[in-house]
């Protein structure tokens, strides 16, 4: 577990499901960071059972209440278009609407990145964000990621034509 005095990064459980569900289910939300609003609180089940279920994706709970109001992780880059070096993991985060612009993930990604400083050998990362989603850029330029000057369009990965401004993060020996 990784922890701020706001926020703590945590496995998901199943009793998260029905706060999964009530923030990634907003039409806001999902599409801004490539993937479909979820339709149910089963599928909000389902996508703890399968895509957070492992070591590097992580709840993001607010402290002050103990609800999981985002997720955030790493994961290896999958069959892509993104410009990924060899073994560079891919990584994403969001947050429910009522969070938005109060600085919790550009927390999170901080305590991740602290995390994958103090025990992993990663050297870099990848990520990217649409254009009309500026937002999410900042949080990655106020935590060391620099665009690398590239756009890309991945249908397979986001399921949409909009292109994403490609971002990178660099460990610092």
């Amino acid at each position: 577990m990784m922890e701020t005095e706001r926020i703590l990064l945590r496995p998901w459980r199943d009793d998260d499901a029905k706060a999964l569900f009530k923030y990634a289910s907003d039409p806001d939300v999902g599409p801004r960071a490539g993937w479909p609003p979820h339709k149910s609180v089963e599928e909000s089940l389902e996508i703890i059972h399968t895509v957070f279920h492992n070591d590097t994706n992580w709840a993001i709970e607010l402290k002050e209440t103990g609800e999981a109001i985002g997720a955030i992780g790493y994961l290896p880059a999958p069959e892509s278009e993104l410009p990924a070096r060899e073994g560079e993991p891919l990584v994403g985060y969001w947050v429910g609407k009522p969070y938005w612009n109060q600085g919790i993930c550009t927390e999170a990604l901080e305590l991740m990145l602290d995390h994958i400083r103090k025990t992993t050998d990663i050297k870099s990362l990848i990520s990217s964000h649409y254009y009309d989603n500026p937002s999410s850029g900042r949080v990655m330029e106020k935590c060391g990621f620099k665009p690398t000057g590239e756009s890309c369009i991945d249908e397979k990965l986001t399921g949409t034509t909009k292109p994403t401004r490609v971002m990178r993060w660099e460990r610092l020996p």
